[in-house]
């Protein structure tokens, strides 16, 4: 199992207290108590390690498809009104990751990064609708080729602490980037033009780099 950059180091301190916790607990006689530890740390470490797993994926490019930029649950399929970038309504696609996903984010259109902004905010669950606009996020908006503007926002949930995103204000991206990482369960919404033809539904389960969720 491959392992993503960002899980590195919680992964060593959480190997060095799994460590130090058996290691003091093995010194006692109570073989019940060591046993139960040793399988609730072991868990626990496991569950760790497999939250920042790093799956083997082939994506395949195509500017005419969105593809979903994270794994997880189609929760919101609506017209809403973008305040930050647009300031006009625009369809809105939201992939809600709960803490059993996989939680890299990948870029869902080529093209230029023309805005990004990280907000700093509450950490209320991320699949209430206030959660785009006031929990700590971070957006980024892609115009395409075609001068067509993508945003994408990922949004930290009541477990989530922090929000990575790698791409650079004028830098061009592909479908093969990665968006950034996101600590624990969270979220990521999208913002497209309106007619845009969708082909997802709400409730279904996508997978990110792989789910075409729009036609562009």
């Amino acid at each position: 199992m491959r392992i993503h950059k960002e899980g590195f180091l919680v992964i060593a301190v959480a190997f060095i207290i799994w460590l130090t916790l058996n290691i003091l607990v093995g010194l006692s006689e109570e073989l019940y108590f060591r046993c139960f530890t040793f399988l609730l740390t072991t868990y626990a470490l496991i569950f760790v390690m497999r939250f920042f797993r790093y799956p083997n994926r082939t994506i395949v490019e195509n500017p005419a498809h969105l593809i979903s930029p994270c794994d997880g649950q189609i929760v919101v399929i609506e017209e809403a009104y973008e305040s930050e970038y647009f300031n006009d309504k625009r369809l809105q696609i939201s992939v809600f990751m709960s803490v059993y996903n996989v939680h890299i984010n990948w870029i869902p259109v080529p093209g230029v990064v023309k805005y990004f902004k990280h907000h700093s905010g509450n950490f209320m669950a991320a699949y209430l609708p206030k959660s785009s606009t006031e929990n700590e996020r971070a957006t980024t908006v892609i115009q395409m080729a075609d001068g067509t503007e993508i945003l994408v926002r990922q949004i930290a949930g009541a477990v989530a602490k922090r929000i990575i995103s790698y791409p650079k204000e004028n830098t061009p991206v592909t479908q093969k980037d990665e968006l950034g990482f996101i600590r624990f369960g969270s979220r990521v919404d999208l913002f497209l033009p309106l007619g845009t033809k969708v082909n997802v539904e709400l409730c279904q389960i996508v997978t990110g780099s792989q789910t075409i969720l729009a036609e562009l």
